[in-house]
């Protein structure tokens, strides 16, 4: 039988066309070089693909990078690669030949208008925050309850706007069914106070510290913006909607600095190849003349993200938080 490696390595042998060139390593899907020129199938997520692999041409001396991509993500990097200086090209798949790619606009929604509903999260001392269309009550980041409109989580029909309490989808629903006998303050106050025991410096290691870190560290340096040089900062959405609550993200906060000039910064925990583009394209959406700031945990400073950042056609700067970021004040 055939492996997967070996039918894309033929396959980007026929979209590429380039007789010459000799197969790579490329552990998200497959690889052409002939000499400083390099070919690229994603076959992996490709939004989360594409800073792997401007770092992994950077490590073989690419200095021109062709991406062919298939599926509608493509738009998605294309928008990202002209924020780099010397950009690679990205091709989608049509068929058994490629085509150029048009930047895709980024996806900003507001959310529709529940007054009361927010003044409870606020009433409930959560942060509160508009992502994706969604207001969501949060703990420390981690979220703890949104305002639904249209339909619930469980897909019931909905004529009002409604507020769902829980962690997570399952949580919400599970919340919705055992204690539904609870008043919304009450279902709040339940699930926040839960939250809150988990989500400290010196709790024991527990799903609740261990989901969205990067959305805890925003959410400490939007209380305190004066540990990454700001005079004000509040949450803001990224230009592609987070995939899920588990999985790694970007969290971004808009703000301004002393002087009153706009900075857009992008918050990560760990060491992510995608917080680069991800970050350039938020400021993009959002402010495009702004500094841009990448914050993260001083051991998660590493150089190939300081690389990275410096490849940008307007560079962002590396902000190391030193200690523990998970204190709050």
């Amino acid at each position: 039988m055939v492996d997967r490696s070996s039918l894309l390595a033929a396959k980007l042998r026929v979209l590429a066309d380039v007789p010459d060139a000799e197969p790579a390593g490329f552990p998200g899907g497959a690889a052409l070089v002939a000499g400083s020129s390099a070919w690229l199938l994603i076959d992996a997520d490709p939004i989360t693909a594409f800073g792997p692999a401007l770092v992994w041409a950077d490590r073989r001396g690419v200095t021109n990078l062709t991406l062919i991509v298939d599926g509608p993500d493509a738009g998605v990097l294309a928008r990202r690669a002209r924020l780099f200086a010397s950009p690679p090209t990205v091709l989608r798949v049509d068929g058994v030949s490629t085509i150029p790619t048009e930047p895709a606009p980024p996806l900003i929604h507001d959310a529709p208008s529940a007054p009361a509903l927010a003044e409870l999260l606020v009433d409930s001392d959560l942060e509160v925050v508009v992502e994706d269309g969604i207001v969501r009550g949060e703990v420390l980041g981690l979220e703890v309850a949104r305002i639904v409109h249209g339909t619930t989580t469980a897909g019931t029909p909905i004529d009002e706007p409604t507020l769902e309490v829980g962690v997570g989808e399952a949580d919400r629903e599970m919340t919705a069914m055992v204690h539904a006998g609870l008043s919304p303050v009450a279902q709040l106050a339940r699930v926040r106070d839960i939250v809150r025991e988990h989500r400290r410096p010196d709790a024991q290691r527990h799903q609740l510290n261990l989901l969205a870190p990067e959305r805890w560290l925003r959410a400490v340096l939007v209380r305190t913006p004066s540990r990454v040089g700001l005079a004000e900062l509040a949450p803001a959405p990224p230009a592609v909607p987070r995939p899920n609550l588990r999985d790694p993200a970007i969290a971004i906060a808009r703000g301004r600095d002393g002087s009153g000039h706009e900075v857009i910064v992008a918050c990560s925990v760990g060491v992510h190849l995608d917080l680069v583009p991800a970050a350039a394209d938020a400021r993009a959406a959002l402010a495009p003349d702004a500094r841009l700031l990448l914050a993260l945990p001083e051991r998660d400073a590493h150089p190939v993200t300081q690389a990275l950042a410096a490849r940008l056609l307007h560079p962002a700067e590396l902000i190391p938080i030193e200690g523990d970021w998970r204190l709050w004040p």
